[in-house]
């Protein structure tokens, strides 16, 4: 797919090549960003696009759910919690509920700054056992 926008381009080249939990915690920021759309829909009485963005973070919450390793107990109380807040991104979609939101809000910032924490540990751990070498 040929773009003459260098951001775009840049977005599809970062989305290639990120390892598995660089896309992870792309899904966390991405669904974050739509929450933050909704809700400002939600300020602006915008229905239409309340309705788009939830569904956008509906969505990432599904793919979050199926990346999952059920064989790995914390995967089912992350299993349990995205339910939940999925289960919480339709509530607030119907109800038209911004503090439905900013509670949703604040798992998914949980979640995405854990990963965060995961991913610099194990940078360094493997930073530290390639210079070992």
């Amino acid at each position: 797919m040929a773009t003459n926008n260098p951001y775009q381009h840049y977005q599809a080249n970062a989305v290639q090549t990120a390892s598995p939990g660089e896309l992870t915690l792309m899904l966390y920021n991405g669904c974050l960003k739509f929450i933050k759309l909704a809700r400002q829909a939600m300020e602006k009485g915008d229905i239409a696009a309340r309705n788009e963005n939830l569904i956008k973070a509906q969505n990432i919450i599904l793919e979050l759910m199926k990346t999952l390793k059920m064989e790995y107990e914390v995967a089912k109380s992350m299993m349990t919690m995205y339910d939940y807040i999925y289960r919480r991104l339709v509530e607030a979609n119907v109800k038209n509920d911004a503090a439905i939101l900013d509670e949703v809000e604040g798992y998914v910032i949980e979640f995405r700054d854990t990963w965060k924490q995961v991913i610099q540990l194990n940078r360094q751990r493997q930073y530290a056992e390639g210079g070992q070498a």
